[in-house]
């Protein structure tokens, strides 16, 4: 199902709804000055957002995402190749941490596409971690740090589900069960 693009008024309100959730989520609250400077600013970001991905294309979600899976795929494409992360891979791991619905919250709090804890969130520069786009680059920034740090995708894949505390404390794909059928889920999605 296509849902058509917000409109100058779709875009207002969603802003509003992202400055809220800002509030809620740091404790803060705006002066007047400050609601001016953002709104600049968002209003620049939304500039530059079409620019990049095209006006056809949409912004933000509200209440469900203007992405289609097929465009989703093809951002998801996009960004693991900006990051260095094998698409497919990434693309796999989508579809296993949220089978591509860009609202999908886990009984542990995960948020959208790639399931980023609000912590790991903000460490990746994700302030809407339901935007599909900002929690796709947060994600596959921090998939290319777990390729990083260890060397391979099972190991990456673990720390990805089960943190890489956990990796590190076990030598290895920690013995959880969830885990384990995590990664094969997606090696097993990426053979041929």
């Amino acid at each position: 199902m296509r849902i058509q693009p917000l409109g100058p008024q779709g875009v207002l309100a969603r802003m509003r709804q992202i400055e809220a959730r800002m509030e809620q989520l740091f404790s803060i609250r705006l002066d007047e000055a400050e609601r001016r400077v953002a709104a600049q600013a968002a209003a620049q970001g939304v500039a530059a957002y079409l620019q990049r991905y095209g006006a056809g294309v949409g912004i933000g979600i509200l209440p469900a995402s203007p992405f289609d899976i097929a465009s989703l795929q093809g951002l998801a494409h996009q960004i693991a190749q900006e990051n260095g992360v094998d698409p497919a891979l990434f693309a796999a791991l989508i579809s296993a941490e949220s089978g591509w619905n860009p609202s999908a919250v886990s009984p542990k709090g995960a948020m959208g596409l790639t399931q980023l804890m609000s912590e790991t969130a903000r460490s990746l520069g994700v302030i809407e971690p339901f935007d599909p786009i900002q929690n796709m680059q947060g994600g596959a920034r921090y998939l290319r740090r777990m390729l990083d740090e260890f060397g391979s995708v099972e190991l990456a894949l673990a720390a990805y589900n089960a943190g890489p505390g956990a990796v590190r404390r076990y030598g290895g794909i920690p013995p959880f069960a969830e885990t384990r059928a995590y990664v094969r889920r997606i090696l097993d999605e990426l053979r041929p």
